[in-house]
């Protein structure tokens, strides 16, 4: 079993254990409203649907955890909640999450390496990322960690300001994708009423402006393309990639568009086709990707993603070769 933890300082008294005896993941146990809805909306602003499970366990703190071959995301409701009253903001229990979460979406629990400084700082900065994508300040991003993390190095951690520059980082990161956003729809609206006589008012926010183009999204006439079994995975050959399918928020996930516009996840098991690139009617958005294990994500004509609120989630790429 593999096991990521968030480093607690002096707040708690030990990380987990690796030991299988330390972690309770009781079958029927179901998590509160509160965490799931959390984690619902965690991956709404990255654009994927979550591969793992999220359950309130018998730990001290929070994990990302793979347990008999599935992912999960275990945590303690009473931790969650007195540091969410400790710094009195619940921004401090979300990026508790985000920063497990980070640890399955960058891979880190499938190497077995255990903790280290250089994963702690990519969950780290996800975090950031992700609690900029949802709304909240560099100030709430960082609560949590200003209060839990230790003030120095150790074996498996970083000190508390390489691990709030982290958080910052990603959080900027964010900030500087959603300003993009902004000024590139503000843009493509200037030139969609400087080109059409009957062009509707402006929008008075960008979301306005994102939900009235997805209105017209119409679904494509071709049948959708059935997900590849996991025993009938195949090999993915360079010269059928058309691009590269980057999401922010999993860096280290293959994804790929073949020239037969079929979505492709690549993993160590092999290739399984998980959705196709689709056609809409809306000139800033003309693609989609139509994909059971993806929230709804458009295309634009430059290759970028956005999901529906109108935020960068990542973007297509020339294959490297």
């Amino acid at each position: 079993m593999r096991i990521y933890t968030l480093m607690l300082g002096l707040v708690l008294s030990t990380a987990l254990s690796a030991s299988a005896t330390t972690i309770a993941v009781p079958v029927a146990t179901a998590t509160t409203a509160g965490p799931r809805d959390i984690i619902a909306e965690i991956n709404e602003v990255i654009g994927l649907k979550p591969r793992f499970e999220v359950r309130a366990a018998n730990i001290e703190n929070a994990a990302a955890v793979i347990y008999g071959g599935k992912r999960y995301i275990l945590y303690n409701e009473r931790f969650l909640a007195s540091i969410n009253n400790a710094v009195r903001t619940d921004w401090a229990g979300v990026s508790i999450l985000a920063h497990e979460i980070g640890h399955h979406l960058n891979g880190h629990t499938l190497t077995g390496k255990g903790s280290n400084h250089a994963d702690e700082l990519e969950a780290d900065e996800f975090s950031g990322f992700v609690l900029r994508k949802m709304g909240a300040s560099l100030e709430d991003a960082q609560a949590a960690m200003s209060l839990l993390s230790e003030e120095r190095n150790s074996a498996t951690h970083p000190g508390r300001s390489y691990r709030l520059a982290a958080i910052s980082k990603g959080w900027r990161s964010a900030d500087t994708q959603i300003i993009a956003s902004s000024k590139g729809l503000d843009k493509e609206q200037g030139l969609a009423s400087a080109t059409r006589s009957s062009a509707p008012e402006e929008q008075t926010t960008r979301q306005q402006s994102v939900a009235q183009e997805q209105q017209r999204v119409r679904e494509p006439q071709q049948p959708q393309v059935a997900r590849v079994a996991t025993e009938n995975q195949g090999v993915l050959l360079t010269k059928d990639v058309f691009r590269k399918v980057n999401f922010s928020a999993a860096p280290r996930e293959q994804f790929y568009l073949t020239k037969h516009m079929n979505l492709v996840h690549v993993t160590e098991k092999g290739a399984s086709v998980i959705g196709k690139l689709a056609r809409t009617n809306s000139r800033s958005y003309p693609y989609y990707l139509d994909s059971d294990y993806l929230h709804k994500v458009f295309v634009t004509e430059n290759g970028v993603l956005v999901n529906q609120k109108g935020q960068k989630v990542g973007y297509l790429s020339q294959l490297r070769t």
